[in-house]
C-alpha cells in the first residue's frame, strides 16, 4: 500500500508560500508558509501534520491493541505535541502523546501495558527518530 501527498511552493523560503494536497484530498491545496511554520498564521505546517499523523496512528494502534485484549473503548482521545528544535539543523526532537480513555472493564495496569505497546508499535512511532513519551489516563 502506498499513500501520497504533494507539496507545491513558490517564492523564497521566508516570503514564499505553498500548499499541500493529500491523495484522499482531505488536504486540498492547504496553505502553508513561513508564518504558519515559524510564527502564527492561517494554514498548516509539516510539524503539525506529523503531530496529527502520530496522534491518529497511535490512537488506532491502541484501539486494535484493546480489541486484541478483549476490550472496546468507549472513547480514546490523544493529543500529540511535537517539539521542533530550531537550532541547526532544525530537528523534531520529541513527540509527546497524552491519551485519555474510557475503557469499560480494564485495569489501569493492563491499560498502561497496552498503551506502551501502541506507543512503540504504531508505524508513525517507528518512523520517527526522536524521543516519544506517553501519558495515559484511564477515566
Amino acid at each position: 500500500m502506498k499513500r501520497t501527498a504533494t507539496a507545491a511552493w513558490s517564492g523564497s523560503g521566508k516570503e514564499g508560500n505553498g500548499n499541500l494536497t493529500t491523495q484522499s484530498t482531505t488536504l486540498n491545496k492547504a496553505q502553508y508558509s513561513y508564518k504558519t511554520r515559524f510564527e502564527e498564521g492561517v494554514g498548516t505546517n509539516p510539524e503539525e501534520l506529523v503531530a496529527a499523523a502520530h496522534a491518529g496512528c497511535f490512537t488506532m494502534a491502541l484501539a486494535f491493541a484493546l480489541q486484541g485484549a478483549g476490550f472496546t473503548a468507549d472513547s480514546l482521545e490523544t493529543t500529540a505535541t511535537v517539539n521542533f528544535d530550531l537550532n541547526a539543523p532544525p530537528t523534531i526532537t520529541q513527540s509527546a502523546l497524552v491519551v485519555k480513555a474510557k475503557v469499560p472493564g480494564i485495569t489501569n495496569e493492563k491499560f498502561q501495558e497496552l498503551v506502551k505497546g501502541a506507543e512503540t508499535g504504531c508505524p508513525v512511532s517507528r518512523v520517527l527518530k526522536c524521543e516519544i513519551t506517553t501519558q495515559a489516563t484511564l477515566l
